[in-house]
């Protein structure tokens, strides 16, 4: 199948445009800045805001499905009105040209931030955090992420024979991070489970990579299994932290406290168990398995 990957340079847009391509897809990763080269990818560099460059590009390459996840990738990385307007605007026009060139699919990479936790004034229905669970963002990053599945689901309502999807991965963590490497927060992944306070804001979740990519690649591959508008948990199946989470979350989040007792087994705050009933999807990238032995 002919894939386009916008963002493809990113840090879940290299996995998952080199598993695309192990799998045997065409991958196209398009992204504003020229990435590493990737075996099996073809590379191309567009702004995606614009117009001509846009449809061009998708005139071009004629994807059959189409995986976005170009963006602002983090909370305050840029001024509010900046990630509103170009996570919003980026989801519209590129899952609208999907639609339009006859894709078969198109995922869309949103976020966890989008129940608005690490809020004082937030408090869960129930623990795990399934997706039935309603979302509440409460930062510019988090409402633009919402807006992606919102978009979703109306593209669904209005595409003929596309088959519109978003998956919310997990604190995205990379092949180099494992080894050591810095995270996207400036820290590394066994400081993250030495302090419980920086993994603990975003409630403990992560996903390894290679594992968010897998359940992308599925959802290209499986359109007749998807959820047409659907949305999809993308995290490990355990919290980033020794042993049950459930009295660390209660501490740092006491609004949990009632339901943290839910956790004292091990399993993440967050619960991905659509992924796997409907898709097959089995992360096996754990960080007792993925993070280097030694200090």
């Amino acid at each position: 199948m002919r894939v386009l990957v916008t963002g493809g340079s990113g840090r879940l847009g290299r996995s998952t445009v080199a598993v695309l391509a192990a799998r045997g897809h065409e991958t196209v990763s398009v992204d504003a800045r020229p990435g590493a080269a990737v075996a099996g990818v073809f590379q191309r560099t567009a702004d995606l805001m614009d117009l001509s460059a846009r449809t061009a590009l998708f005139r071009e390459s004629a994807p059959e499905a189409v995986v976005h996840l170009a963006g602002i990738a983090v909370p305050f990385g840029e001024p509010d009105e900046r990630t509103l307007t170009v996570n919003t605007a980026l989801a519209w026009s590129v899952l609208s040209e999907a639609t339009a060139a006859g894709a078969q699919c198109a995922v869309a990479a949103s976020s966890p931030t989008v129940y608005g936790y690490n809020h004082p004034s937030w408090a869960p229905l129930r623990l795990p955090l399934d997706e039935e669970h309603p979302i509440a963002p409460w930062h510019a990053y988090g409402l633009s992420k919402a807006v992606v599945e919102e978009t979703v689901r109306a593209l669904a309502r209005s595409s003929d024979g596309c088959v519109l999807s978003a998956v919310r991965p997990g604190y995205v963590i990379t092949p180099e991070e494992w080894d050591g490497a810095l995270t996207q927060q400036g820290h590394t992944v066994r400081e993250r489970l030495r302090d419980p306070a920086l993994a603990g804001a975003s409630l403990f979740n992560y996903v390894d990579a290679e594992d968010a990519a897998l359940l992308i690649a599925l959802l290209v591959e499986n359109p007749d299994r998807a959820r047409n508008g659907g949305v999809y948990n993308a995290v490990a199946p355990d919290p980033l932290c020794p042993g049950p989470v459930d009295t660390l979350l209660a501490r740092l989040h006491p609004a949990t406290a009632p339901f943290a007792g839910a956790l004292a087994d091990g399993r993440a705050v967050f619960s991905s168990e659509r992924a796997r009933a409907e898709l097959g999807w089995r992360p096996e990238g754990t960080w007792r398995s993925r993070l280097r032995t030694g200090d």
